[in-house]
């Protein structure tokens, strides 16, 4: 693993940046909000632009919280074994772990502190009965709190968390249990609006809409429903605007793909259209939707939920980055230098290697995650307990994607991979197997 964190470094570093990237580093340095994305992002890279400009030492330390929580997964088990030595390897040399831990992408920092939050409480739960250790709790706690503000939709892990942290209270009766996993949850819950309230850059344009990405969702789920139900009628949308209602009705099976929303900005007629109508008509219009015509908005969620969990066009779905790509003004108002080198270029060759493999594949993990969650039960040790509760939250957030995806980017369900790596990696240390019956 210090090898693995050692070669990522060396491919990566200073970071691949891609324009959400650059959107954070400037909004970090300038202290003005740049986008409705969660804030959390620039407020952690801040320090660490602060300490050494740039995203080299951001990129060193969200790749560090990975490989050290790999690190001590032997301390969690009474043997370790040599499989869970080749098959390290074989992770270390996958897309996911050697290019993606060199991405500054919410993404990345969330999947890290979600594995390190649980393998904290994994050591948690190993020491459970001889006294609840505060440092690996607090840690934990702290981990998945940020996650959960990197990912509003990580809260689902905040849950398991809390969850298998009553559960291994339970020996002590369902009052501490209850109190454990409920204190977790007001915790963790109370952590995070700190968190978030010092996150929030000085400044707020008068222009910028916080509310962007729930509209972003109803537009997209609007106009989804409209192209797989042509007789559909926007009448909440007439109500108010009957131009609007009749253009997005003509036009939502040509723009509309279940790929991503991007396209929904490519007709700067529509996109106009869209923004201008009222907020309350198109909240009405959405819930209408959903209550009045569930057909239609299932056929359009399973659509997007397919191409965001089996990518069947994978190259649509930016499965790398590399390099470093951006608006002109803000690159050079920060000092990057635009582009990809021959060392970047490489990763991208090595990655796209593996395109079409069962190595980039949301399914093969997701596969693997319930077969981990199979042999880990059949031991049921206090650290077994704790993975099986984050490879459940993990499939339980790769779901919640049927609802909120809005594009298919590989990305977004990097935490699925990941954790099953991570579970992998800690099962194949002792396989339950091998326990003396």
């Amino acid at each position: 693993m210090a090898v693995g964190l050692l070669l990522t470094l060396a491919a990566n570093v200073p970071g691949q940046m891609s324009l959400d990237s650059v959107v954070a580093l400037t909004e970090a340095r300038t202290g003005v909000r740049q986008t409705w994305a969660p804030a959390v992002s620039s407020w952690i890279l801040k320090p660490f632009d602060h300490m050494l400009g740039g995203t080299g030492l951001y990129v060193t330390a969200s790749a560090a919280l990975l490989f050290f929580s790999l690190m001590s997964l032997p301390r969690l088990r009474p043997r370790s074994s040599w499989l869970a030595v080749g098959l390290g390897v074989l992770v270390i040399l996958t897309p996911q772990i050697v290019l993606y831990q060199g991405i500054v992408w919410r993404d990345v920092l969330f999947a890290n502190l979600t594995i390190a939050g649980f393998v904290m409480l994994a050591h948690a739960a190993k020491a459970w009965d001889a006294r609840p250790p505060a440092l690996p709790l607090a840690g934990a706690l702290a981990c998945l709190a940020l996650a959960a503000l990197a990912r509003q939709n990580g809260v689902i892990l905040v849950v398991a968390a809390a969850g298998v942290l009553a559960w291994t209270a339970r020996k002590d009766g369902w009052r501490p249990a209850l109190t454990w996993g409920l204190g977790a949850l007001i915790a963790a819950g109370v952590l995070a609006l700190g968190v978030n309230r010092l996150a929030q850059p000085a400044h707020t344009p008068p222009k910028l809409r916080l509310n962007a990405a729930s509209l972003i969702l109803e537009h997209y789920d609007v106009v989804g429903a409209k192209a797989h139900h042509p007789s559909l009628k926007l009448k909440e949308i007439g109500k108010v605007d009957p131009a609007a209602q009749a253009l997005i009705e003509a036009k939502a099976s040509q723009i509309y793909t279940p790929t991503r929303v991007d396209t929904l900005d490519v007709d700067d007629a529509f996109r106009k259209t869209l923004w201008h109508v009222p907020d309350a008509a198109m909240h009405a219009q959405w819930r209408r939707i959903i209550v009045h015509y569930p057909a239609a908005y299932l056929l359009h969620r399973a659509d997007v939920f397919r191409w965001t969990f089996l990518t069947p066009k994978l190259e649509l779905c930016l499965p790398a980055h590399v390099g470093v790509t951006g608006p002109d003004g803000m690159l050079k108002d920060i000092g990057v230098g635009i582009g990809v080198d021959i060392q970047d270029q490489g990763l991208a060759d090595y990655a796209r290697r593996f395109y079409g493999t069962p190595v980039y594949s949301h399914l093969t993990w997701a596969i693997v995650a319930v077969a981990v969650i199979v042999l880990l039960l059949r031991r049921r040790d206090p650290a077994d307990w704790v993975f099986v509760a984050m490879l459940g939250g993990a499939l339980a957030f790769t779901a919640s994607f049927a609802v909120v995806s809005v594009a298919c980017d590989y990305r977004y369900l990097y935490l699925l991979d990941l954790a099953a790596m991570a579970g992998v990696l800690y099962t194949a240390l002792d396989p339950p197997r091998w326990r003396k019956t």
